[in-house]
This record gives C-alpha cells, sequence and structure tokens, in this order.
C-alpha cells in the first residue's frame, strides 16, 4: 500500500502527502526517485496534449483530498451546476473538499495523513458537537466543534498527541485548543490558504467536456 501511495505522487508529479510523516523525510518517493514510476520513468516527456495536463491535475487533486472518482466527480459536477463565475466555482470546490470531515481531523493535526483521517472517522473516533459522526464526507460549518470520543482517546494513535500538537499550525479558519484536544470551526476555508498542487481551472475544463 505505502508503495502504491508513493506512486501516485510520482506519477502526478507532486508531493500529495499520502504517508504523513515519511513525505517530509529523506524516505519520501518524491525525494529518491523524483521521476514517474514504470522503465520510462526517467525519460521526460517534452509535451502534454491538452487532455492530458487537465487529467494530471484532476488527478493531482483527487490524490490530494483521497477520494474516489465517482466522489470527486460528484463534487465537481455539482459546482459546475451552479455556473458560476470561474473563480468563484474554484473557491466553491475547495471550500466543499476542505470542509469534509476526514480533511478537518488532518487540519487539526489528529492525523498525520488524510487517509490515515478518513479511517480514523470512518471507525467513529470522533464526536461533532457532542455526537459521534463516522462518515468522512460529513461537511462541517462554522461554529461546530470536533473532538476525540472518549472510547478512542486512550488509543496507542492519540497517546502522545498533546505533545505533537504544540508545533501543529492550524488553518486560520480552524482554532484547535490543545489542552481540550477540541477543534472549532471558526471561519470559511479559504481558496487561498488551501493552497492545494493542483490547476483547478483545468479540472472544470477536464468535466465539462467528460
Amino acid at each position: 500500500m505505502m508503495k502504491t501511495k508513493c506512486k501516485i505522487c510520482r506519477r502526478v508529479g507532486a508531493k500529495l502527502f499520502l504517508k504523513g510523516e515519511r513525505c517530509i523525510s529523506s524516505k519520501c518517493a518524491m525525494v529518491k526517485k523524483p521521476y514517474a514510476p514504470g522503465f520510462q520513468g526517467k525519460k521526460r516527456r517534452k509535451t502534454f496534449s491538452e487532455y492530458a495536463k487537465q487529467l494530471r491535475e484532476k488527478q493531482k487533486l483527487r490524490n490530494w483530498y483521497n477520494l474516489k472518482e465517482y466522489q470527486f466527480k460528484a463534487y465537481v459536477k455539482e459546482v459546475l451546476g451552479k455556473r458560476g463565475k470561474a473563480e468563484d466555482a474554484q473557491g466553491l470546490l475547495i471550500n466543499k473538499l476542505e470542509k469534509r470531515l476526514d480533511n478537518v481531523v488532518f487540519e487539526l493535526g489528529f492525523a498525520t495523513s488524510r487517509p490515515q483521517a478518513r479511517q480514523l472517522v470512518d471507525h467513529g473516533h470522533f464526536l461533532v458537537n457532542g455526537r459521534k459522526v463516522n462518515i468522512p464526507s460529513f461537511q462541517v460549518r462554522k461554529g461546530n466543534k470536533i473532538k476525540i470520543a472518549a472510547s478512542a482517546e486512550k488509543k496507542t494513535i492519540f497517546q502522545n498527541l498533546p505533545m505533537l500538537l504544540k508545533n501543529h499550525k492550524v488553518p486560520s479558519w480552524l482554532k484547535l485548543d490543545i489542552k481540550t484536544l477540541e477543534g472549532t470551526i471558526v471561519d470559511e476555508p479559504s481558496f487561498e490558504e488551501a493552497a492545494v498542487p493542483a490547476e483547478v481551472s483545468a479540472i472544470f475544463e477536464f468535466y465539462s467536456k467528460a
């Protein structure tokens, strides 16, 4: 599984941080092998077709948020259906993706990667406003409070969390209380702060032709 995730980053030519701490170490595949996987990986392709460029950008963002194709496509199609300005559409898409519960868990530092965050949410380890939510795609709202469920607090994965969170920086739209291990949604996520590694306009072009 680890090799598979590393190949995804190498294939799209961008660090997607799918393996948490490993991705910021010297063991990262993008550091050791910064080229596409396979026998022809080291041979640079000079030009890409417009379709290939759009596909690559789509793959970057889809894997950045750890989504299946049908899930990612549904988000894009929903935004495209609103027919707003291009800039507004980009912001709306990223807003929806950022406010997924699994992404919030990751941004708060409760998980080292989005894939891990998704698994933890799926196992019911988090509460939203005091109620257990095990749906990774759950859309949080301003004012929502996210906390680790009491039944999960003693699990090994959360044991050293307070210490690890001391140096963790959360986005401006989130607030983290390290003492209580509780996160709060204080604002709306912005397209600029999300700093996604993909050209979102190219993704809209890709799906508008599909």
